[in-house]
């Protein structure tokens, strides 16, 4: 389910929250889930058992605190919630099994 999710959420809050343009908006957020790239630098790649959020250089807690910066400057509001809702279901593989 978590891969759907990372589909589904940003359509959702595309479509509430910015529903004049929510399909590019969608897109942008969909596209924001290039920062997983930054698993290309781990050894081994994919770690089922692994929690992304503070391992990985783009899931870093100055990272994310930049993300959440980005969303005061209105060109960068939609990137920054789709890093953020990504991070956010990232997160949840650290609490979940």
């Amino acid at each position: 389910m978590h891969l759907p999710l990372h589909v589904l959420l940003p359509g959702l809050v595309a479509r509430v929250g910015f529903p004049d343009r929510w399909r590019q908006a969608w897109l942008i957020m969909v596209l924001t889930m290039l920062v997983d790239l930054d698993h290309l630098l781990a050894d081994p790649v994919f770690d089922p058992l692994r929690c992304s959020i503070g391992f990985h250089p783009l899931h870093s807690l100055p990272a994310i605190a930049l993300y959440g910066l980005a969303l005061v400057w209105a060109p960068s509001r939609i990137i920054a919630v789709g890093l953020l809702i990504h991070m956010l279901l990232d997160a949840t593989d650290c609490v979940l099994p």
